[in-house]
């Protein structure tokens, strides 16, 4: 690290995407409940009064932005949003980039527009994000932005090719964004995250593609469901102690933990190695 300042969340200021329910809704109220004052941002404003009254008990700020991170009005949104947190919090010392969709169905079945949709929210907005705030957040003796990208930012299975695409595309950016900001010695480190099955409710809301076996989908979304094991309060915990510790790279659940390995020793044919561990997870071996 560049940094030899100090650095603590407390008091700090953490601008949270995606904060109106699961894993970024339960980071929010950790993050509070380590002394952050927070600057929440989503599309869902009852979901994110929710949120805030649930971080409220801690006694930090909070500020709610309601924000449609696919939304033709985004850009200017996202890039007037660092003047709006610097007003309102008058620093901000980590940026979360954790908001997420996903789309069901294959490259084949996957239309065009919700194709580019998802790259919107998961991929461009974060881009946006870190050029909008990366200025703001270079002014403290030490920031950090953090990615939310997922296990599958690692390990690419069928049947998300979108999803894999933003992701390992966050993954990318992330990486090679920490490398230039070492590089020039800046205050503000870089953690990408990689969540493995989270219990939140991205598959049930994820777009599905006309005309597709709504039956096989169903069945392919219950299968996805006996995976998502660990608790969003658990995840938000773990990143949470990652973003203390400035870590470059969070793995959140041991199945994102064996997964990265499995990678790592069968860069080509992990899947299939993967594949008979999701079969016997979920009893269908």
């Amino acid at each position: 690290m560049a940094v030899s300042s100090p650095w603590t969340l407390r008091d700090g200021v953490a601008v949270l995407t995606g904060a109106a329910s699961g894993i970024g809704a339960a980071l929010a109220v950790e993050l509070a409940r380590q002394g952050m004052h927070l600057a929440l941002v989503d599309r869902d404003a009852a979901g994110l009064a929710a949120a805030a009254e649930r971080a409220a008990p801690a006694g930090t700020r909070i500020t709610q932005h309601v924000i449609d991170l696919a939304a033709s009005d985004a850009r200017s949104a996202i890039a007037a949003l660092p003047q709006a947190v610097q007003a309102l919090h008058g620093r901000a010392t980590v940026l979360v980039n954790n908001a997420g969709v996903a789309v069901g169905g294959s490259f084949d079945q996957v239309s065009e527009d919700d194709f580019d949709w998802l790259m919107r929210v998961n991929f461009e907005a974060p881009v946006r994000l870190c050029r909008a705030f990366l200025p703001l957040l270079a002014r403290q003796p030490a920031a950090q932005v953090v990615n939310v990208s997922s296990i599958f930012g690692i390990v690419a299975p069928p049947g998300q090719t979108a999803y894999c695409a933003s992701k390992f595309a966050v993954r990318g950016f992330s990486e090679s964004l920490r490398h230039e900001l070492q590089a020039a010695a800046s205050p503000v480190g870089v953690t990408v995250v990689h969540p493995g099955g989270v219990r939140t409710a991205i598959a049930e809301n994820a777009r599905l593609p006309a005309g597709v076996d709504a039956t096989l989908l169903a069945e392919q979304q219950a299968t996805w469901r006996k995976l998502l094991t660990l608790s969003p309060e658990a995840a938000a915990a773990r990143i949470a102690q990652g973003i203390a510790r400035r870590e470059p790279r969070v793995l959140v659940g041991q199945d994102a933990v064996r997964a990265a390995w499995l990678q790592r020793f069968f860069p080509v044919g992990y899947w299939k190695h993967a594949a008979r561990d999701i079969l016997r997870r979920t009893g269908r071996a």
